[in-house]
């Protein structure tokens, strides 16, 4: 992920060592008890990456919690989020002062089925898929972007976006992605300076689709 985040946003990988690391008490309850060994090991992958990301800001690492949306709680001052797949973990945080949200995504490069792509893609982004290079999943980019987006939305608005709340234009020549919000949730919104746009980055390799991006303080 870190070839597709500014220098200002802290990325940490996970290494094997973290997947097997400890949760702190605070984080413990957002796991619960009766999670499978996949699940703990990717939770705990995420929360041990987001505390070394942490104390690549310069600060004492800290517990992050769970709200009860499920999302990361992030120390104050810090923006950030978490993503995992198989075999793969990441997390993102960047001081508040610089980046106002950031998001993350990583998803198994392969084929989805048609009733996912015409759930998770718009008609006007599936005209676009037969235009673009061959051997990409394309509506698995546009899915792991979608998730991006949400991650940079939901701290900042507060409110649920459906995937097809976001229009994504793909870029393979220089990797990028802009989403457009469905103007009515930008309307809808009652903080300052709700995000009309969002744009970032993509990467295919490895096995792998990565989708990351950032907002500027408004």
């Amino acid at each position: 992920m870190r070839d597709l985040l500014p220098a200002a946003v802290a990325v940490v990988v996970a290494e094997p060592p973290d997947w097997e690391g400890a949760l702190l008490p605070e984080e413990q309850a957002g796991l619960g008890d009766r999670a499978v060994t996949s699940r703990r090991r990717e939770f705990t992958a995420g929360r041990v990456c987001a505390r070394r990301a942490i104390s690549a800001l310069g600060r004492s690492p800290v517990a992050v919690p769970t709200a009860a949306n499920r999302a990361p709680v992030w120390p104050s001052g810090v923006v950030g989020a978490i993503t995992h797949t198989r075999g793969y973990c990441a997390a993102a945080v960047a001081p508040a002062d610089e980046i106002r949200s950031v998001g993350l995504d990583a998803e198994q490069h392969k084929p989805l089925s048609p009733g996912v792509v015409q759930a998770i893609c718009l008609p006007e982004e599936e005209a676009l898929f037969p235009r673009l290079p061959s051997g990409v999943s394309w509506p698995t980019v546009v899915f792991s972007a979608k998730e991006t987006i949400y991650k940079v939305w939901h701290p900042i608005v507060g409110t649920w976006l459906d995937f097809h709340d976001a229009t994504v234009t793909l870029d393979p020549a220089t990797g990028r992605f802009t989403a457009r919000i469905a103007p009515a949730r930008v309307a809808a919104a009652t903080v300052h300076a709700p995000p009309a746009t969002v744009s970032g980055r993509f990467a295919v390799d490895g096995g792998l689709v990565r989708t990351a991006a950032v907002l500027l303080p408004a």
